[in-house]
This record gives structure tokens, C-alpha cells and sequence, in this order.
């Protein structure tokens, strides 16, 4: 792996900076928007509530042209109400937090999503919006499709049950159209990528700790916003090039939020020759550059407050585990057997065809170390992170292999297989 790259823009940042963009007053302009699926799905779902947006040509600060979304912002508590079913696709972040911003709005909405999302559980963001006066029917009392009944909300302080940055920021989101302040308690930090747009887009929002608090009818303004490059989109290859030797990548334009770094320390605990250079800021996040080269690797164990800064990182660091001298152990990520797919049963299921020794347990799984994998028949099961995690352990395996459904990495990463091509091919 050698050559440079720039990520795509930031999955969770872009999903935020539209749905705020479009509560906000005056026109928001984002670049560097994320170019997959996912975000996609959260810019129709807009479009059918009355969100007018558009593209744009325009010169960077060095003249280079690049392309801005607009959009035009309808003001707090303005949304109209939906003539048609909305369609998150396979987007969980979309399904949660506009219903956060649906539940304030009064009139009837249905919302839902693809198979695998309709099979994702929405009670943790249900029960809270009610809490606020929401009225919420799904199915099973679980599971989309949601149809909501929005309505006047009030402020709640709530605890989560759960660490998850989806869910407080559904309450949150809700919290812009309640009355009073909104306070959401963390069991432990998750990514803060919603209060810094809150407060980029004027939000009243005061952050302590893991406490988090937001109150209605903030005027939101419209904002120029640059997103930093995708640090789990980066990490694929970050992993990639610590599995060749004679690796030698440099990712720029990476962001560098501390919440969702963890990653970064992770490796670098497993030995991993990483240099952070360049580190700014952008529209509010931290950014930077990452100089990553090949290396031998320890192993290490993921559990407890670790894993909620890990979550999305774990089907591939699962695949450089089995190349480390220790292996990997992972304890209670259950969380991971709801997303786009049972990622733990997934990554085992396909560790296995290529030779490796899983033991798989019910919150997690233990890979050893020292193994080598061989070409397999392998299945995405329909999810992006499975899809690019194991395209990777492919290169570094001995004979061919092939992945069924590899379409699927677009959700995220449209462009992934060539990036990776550009910088395996030198």
C-alpha cells in the first residue's frame, strides 16, 4: 500500500449537517458532503418534507473547483408533511435521528427503511420521544416501519440506557422543538458530532461531561460548512497497509473529533508505526493527516468503554487480528448483532471460509494470532463495513478470492474498490 488518498467526507457529520441545514434560517452550504448511500437517503427524506437543494459548482481557496450542496433552509419547526411513505434505505442514522425532528413536527409521518433496516431495533429512540409527547407506532412496537404522530413536545432529562450517538441525538434533534431544555446523560461518551453542529448552526447547547443539554426554539442560522474526511472509511485502509510490509500511505484531510478516534489509539497500542500531522479545524471538528507503514503487531483485547468508540472499526480490526502476534478478543459489543448485519456472526462466518479460528461468544468473539488466510468464497451479508473489511483480508490472502454482493461497500464508499486499487497497484 503506497500513495496518498482523501477519505470521503464524514458519514455521521454529513447526515447532521443536513438535517440542522434544513431547520435552519438562510441558506447552509456544505462541502466535502459524503458521497454515499446512506447520506443520500438522509437528502430525500429532506426533499419529500419541503427541503429545496441543490449542487454548485464553486473555486476552493486555491482555485481548484469543488462542489457545495445547498440547501435552503425552512426554519425551525417548518417541515411540511410528507405526501408519500419515507425511505431511509439501509441508513439506521437516518431512520433515528429524523424521527427525532419528525416527532416535533404536527402532522402524521411513516417512515421507514430496506430489509436490513426493518429489522434494526427502534424502541431505544421510541420510548424517549414519547417521554417528550410524541406519538409512535411500530411494528412489533420495535421495529420500522414508524409511523409517527408529531405534536407539541416538552423537555425531559433522560438517561441513556445504552451508549449511542443516534439516540441522543434523536432526543436532542427533538429537544430544538420542545419546550424547555432537553438533557440527555451518557453511560459513557459517544461521538459529539451533533453538538458541535449544534452549536455551529447557533443551537443553544451546553455540554458537561456526558451530559448534554439543548433548549427549544433556538433560531438555527444557515452555515458554511467544509466535512472532514470519514476516520472509519480511512481506517480500512489504515488496516491494509499495516497487513503489507513495505507499506507507506498518507491519508489526508482525516477527522480527528476525539470521540472518534479511538481507533488511532487503538493501533498505535498495537504497535502500529502511526504519525498525525497537520491537525486544524474545520466548521468545528478537528482534521489531520495520518502517515501509516507496514509492521509487526501485538495483539489486544476490546471490552467495556472501549468498544462504543470502536463499534464501527471492529469488523475490520477483527481481520487484522488474526495477522497480530497476540490475536484479538472482543467483550461486549452485543451491540454489533444490530446492525446492517449480525456483524459478529458475519465476520466469524467469514474468518472461517478463509481458514481462521474464531470462537465466537455471545457479546463478542476471540481471534488468535499467527494466521494466515486463504482465498474464499465470501459474503458481504448485505453491509457495507462487512463488504470493505473483508475485500481487504482478500488481498492479504494466499489465492484468490471472491465477495458476493461487494456493491454494497457504495452505502458508504462508492468509489472504494478503485481508491484501493490506485494505492495496492504501485
Amino acid at each position: 500500500m503506497v500513495g496518498g488518498l482523501r477519505p470521503p467526507g464524514d458519514k455521521s457529520i454529513s447526515h447532521r449537517y443536513a438535517l440542522l441545514g434544513t431547520m435552519a434560517e438562510g441558506e447552509t452550504s456544505i462541502r466535502n458532503y459524503a458521497p454515499g448511500a446512506d447520506c443520500a437517503s438522509t437528502l430525500r427524506c429532506l426533499g419529500q418534507l419541503g427541503a429545496a437543494i441543490s449542487r454548485r459548482r464553486v473555486n476552493s481557496s486555491s482555485g481548484e473547483p469543488v462542489e457545495e450542496l445547498v440547501l435552503e433552509g425552512r426554519g425551525l419547526g417548518n417541515l411540511q408533511s410528507p405526501r408519500e411513505t419515507l425511505d431511509a434505505g439501509n441508513s439506521g442514522s437516518t431512520i433515528r435521528m429524523l424521527s427525532g425532528l419528525l416527532a416535533g413536527h404536527a402532522f402524521h409521518s411513516t417512515i421507514t427503511g430496506d430489509e436490513s433496516l426493518q429489522r434494526r431495533p427502534m424502541k431505544r429512540i421510541i420510548e424517549p420521544l414519547e417521554q417528550m409527547g410524541a406519538s409512535i407506532h411500530a411494528r412489533d412496537e420495535n421495529f420500522p416501519p414508524l409511523q409517527i404522530d408529531g405534536r407539541r413536545l416538552r423537555g425531559i432529562e433522560y438517561q441513556l440506557p445504552v451508549a449511542s450517538a443516534q439516540v441522543k441525538s434523536a432526543i436532542l434533534l427533538a429537544g430544538l422543538l420542545a419546550d424547555g431544555q432537553t438533557t440527555v446523560t451518557e453511560p459513557v461518551a459517544t461521538r459529539d458530532h451533533t453538538e458541535i453542529a449544534l452549536a455551529q448552526f447557533g443551537a443553544e447547547v451546553v455540554r458537561k461531561s456526558r451530559v448534554i443539554s439543548v433548549r427549544g426554539g433556538s433560531n438555527l442560522r444557515g452555515q458554511k460548512l467544509t466535512v472532514p474526511g470519514d476516520i472509519s472509511s480511512a481506517t480500512f485502509f489504515l488496516c491494509a497497509a499495516l497487513l503489507f510490509p513495505n507499506s507507506n500511505l498518507y491519508l489526508q484531510d482525516v477527522g480527528m473529533n476525539p470521540t472518534r478516534t479511538a481507533v488511532l489509539d487503538f493501533l498505535s497500542s498495537l504497535g502500529a508505526p502511526l504519525k498525525i500531522l497537520n491537525i486544524g479545524e474545520i466548521s468545528g471538528e478537528l482534521v489531520g493527516d495520518i502517515h501509516v507503514m507496514g509492521g509487526p503487531l501485538r495483539g489486544s483485547r476490546i471490552e467495556g468503554p472501549m468498544v462504543p468508540g470502536l463499534i464501527d472499526e471492529i469488523p475490520m480490526l477483527a481481520v487484522l487480528g488474526t495477522c497480530t502476534s497476540g490475536g484479538l478478543s472482543l467483550r461486549n459489543a452485543e451491540e454489533l448483532r444490530f446492525k446492517e448485519s449480525d456483524r459478529l456472526a458475519t465476520v466469524a462466518e467469514n474468518l472461517g471460509r478463509m481458514g481462521a479460528r474464531v470462537e465466537l461468544h455471545p457479546d463478542g468473539f476471540d481471534i488468535p494470532g499467527g494466521q494466515r488466510l486463504h482465498g474464499a468464497e465470501l459474503d458481504s451479508f448485505g453491509d457495507h463495513r462487512i463488504a470493505m473489511a473483508f475485500t481487504i483480508a482478500a488481498l492479504a490472502a494466499q489465492g484468490e478470492s471472491s465477495l458476493r454482493n461487494s456493491e454494497v461497500a457504495a452505502v458508504s464508499f462508492p468509489d472504494f474498490f478503485e481508491r484501493l486499487e490506485a494505492v495496492a497497484e504501485r
